[in-house]
């Protein structure tokens, strides 16, 4: 055996509990849920194949399907690009040479890393009506706090500024990205007269712009795949107005024991994210430059 077979066997063998888990944990639940969404399952009996039937009453008679989705799209097309645009401009504030700026940048990354329960929990009481913060701090100056989380018309505006509060993951993203920036463009721009907005415009957003197409794509699958926080702090409601689609599967598959028709939510979802995703990925080509720097 020459040396390059040795160095692609031992590469696979570095990589095998990799392939292993993801074969076991991953690829193999996906292949058999396709399977159990033409099927009707509740664990207790095998599973009786029934062909589209799932797929039909999802996209035909289950009126919740659509709310779900809708819900879902609106929290995630609200709470992604402000996360993007707020973990930007936070980015270039911190990048600045002011004082305490490491402390600044772990105290906005810190929530990034928390945990969704100990998050969900906190903000339950920030948006308490009647004891919460937020509503505490509006009566100073005199304004009527909502009910954040029991009225319909502010469930969804409360969890996309939660959302904000974990803003920092992408911050850290977006200043590795800054700090990667030659300061020679810069300069350059500034002998030339450039202000700030213009060197903004055209130096930062045209080099930023890949990192920006990063954090759009994951920001949105993470954001259409929200669980935690509508199951810990609303379950749904009021009136469905708080049902993620991931919450509504969890319900059809955990609560009805309906497991193949959770399945076909599944794939549902996988294909309505599979979509947007590839809609973001095409229009890069028009927005996102890899010029090199």
């Amino acid at each position: 055996m020459n040396k390059r077979k040795k160095e692609i066997l031992a590469g696979y063998l570095f990589a095998l509990p990799w392939i292993i888990g993801f074969i076991l944990f991953i690829a193999g639940p996906m292949v058999a849920s396709v399977f159990l969404s033409f099927t009707n399952w509740n664990l207790l009996i095998p599973p009786k194949w029934i062909g589209f039937k799932n797929y039909y009453t999802l996209l035909e008679e289950d009126e919740l399907v659509p709310q779900a989705l809708k819900v879902t799209t609106y929290y995630a097309f609200t709470s992604v690009p402000l996360r993007v645009i707020i973990g930007l401009l936070l980015a270039i504030l911190l990048n600045q040479d002011i004082k305490l700026r490491s402390f600044f940048r772990t105290i906005y990354y810190l929530p990034s890393v928390s945990s969704g329960v100990a998050v969900s929990i906190l903000w339950l009481w920030l948006l308490n009506s009647e004891f919460g913060l937020i509503n505490y701090f509006l009566k100073l100056i005199r304004i009527n706090g909502p009910s954040w989380l029991t009225d319909s018309r502010y469930v969804i505006p409360a969890f996309v500024l939660m959302s904000l509060w974990g803003v920092g993951g992408s911050m850290l993203i977006y200043l590795a990205g800054l700090q990667d920036i030659p300061t020679e463009y810069y300069e350059v721009a500034e002998i030339d007269g450039a202000n700030s907005i213009q060197r903004f415009w055209y130096i930062v957003l045209p080099l930023m712009s890949p990192i920006i197409f990063f954090n759009l794509v994951t920001g949105l699958i993470a954001a259409l795949q929200t669980f935690t926080q509508a199951f810990i702090m609303t379950g749904g409601g009021p009136y469905n107005s708080s049902l993620f689609f991931v919450l509504y599967l969890y319900r059809q598959a955990f609560t009805f024991l309906k497991m193949g028709y959770a399945s076909a939510l599944a794939w549902v979802l996988f294909i309505y994210i599979f979509l947007l995703t590839l809609l973001i990925i095409r229009s890069s080509t028009i927005w996102v430059f890899y010029g090199r720097h």
